[in-house]
């Protein structure tokens, strides 16, 4: 049975004593619940994080992750750190990666297949732009994002996965995908994993919605049959809206 999840990515938002304050809040109303709850602070404050957090079911989530096991690539963050530190999951992929430092599909399926190799869950993104959605090409795009990267891995590594769909033109912007937008692509996922590998896989893999959740949202997206729940950006820097999000999806 899969898992209900909602995530928070906190992006480059937040210094130390803000971060500190954020988890603070989150751990005085996230109470006990059925949706697992995960946060993805900046990496100076993973580690802080990771302690604040040790007897709290909320789980620290990096944002990012190198290519590479180690070696000369100065500013940059490997899994074996990561792992360290507590840190067991990780997001690739995200849309603001793809964009702004523009990792492409080649690069994305050799982290994942590190993090893989490092027995490291991933949280993997992917959507398509509001081009591609207006010239009704939004299946595609989805489609081939998938099959450059996750539907090359062995039925195995699918245990170790959860996916994100992110519709590019629905975050930042003030728009949002109807539920019914969100659903249509979730299902349409679901069902060419299922023809891919098989209705288990399919069944079993959280399959998340990121775009421009919000308290006000976030029951009726989260009813949809194939919606698991979400990656929350903006949202989940304010703990109470945070916290409604969650109770949205229990």
């Amino acid at each position: 049975m899969r898992k209900k999840i909602v995530a928070g990515n906190w992006k480059m938002n937040n210094s130390l004593n803000e971060t500190i304050n954020l988890i603070n809040n989150l751990k005085q109303n996230v109470g006990r619940t059925d949706v697992k709850v995960m946060i993805a602070p900046s990496f100076p404050f993973l580690k802080t994080a990771v302690d604040q957090l040790k007897d709290v079911n909320i789980e620290v989530v990096a944002q990012n992750i190198n290519d590479n096991k180690s070696g000369a690539f100065t500013g940059e963050v490997s899994i074996d750190m990561l792992k360290s530190i507590g840190v067991d999951s990780t997001l690739i992929g995200h849309s603001e990666r793809r964009a702004y430092y523009y990792e492409d599909d080649e690069l994305l399926l050799k982290k994942i297949n590190i993090a893989l190799e490092f027995n490291m869950n991933v949280i993997f993104c992917f959507g398509e732009e509001l081009k591609d959605r207006k010239s009704n090409s939004h299946f595609q795009v989805v489609k081939s994002q998938l099959d450059n990267t996750v539907m090359k891995l062995d039925s195995k590594s699918w245990n170790k996965l959860v996916l994100a769909y992110e519709p590019v033109w629905a975050i930042g912007t003030g728009e949002t995908a109807s539920a019914d937008q969100a659903q249509e692509i979730h299902e349409f996922v679901r069902n060419h994993i299922s023809e891919k590998f098989n209705n288990d896989i399919a069944n079993n893999v959280s399959i998340l919605y990121g775009g421009s959740v919000k308290p006000s949202n976030a029951v009726e997206i989260f009813s949809k049959n194939d919606v698991d729940g979400g990656l929350i950006g903006g949202a989940a820097l304010n703990a109470s809206d945070f916290t409604e999000i969650i109770k949205a999806n229990s």
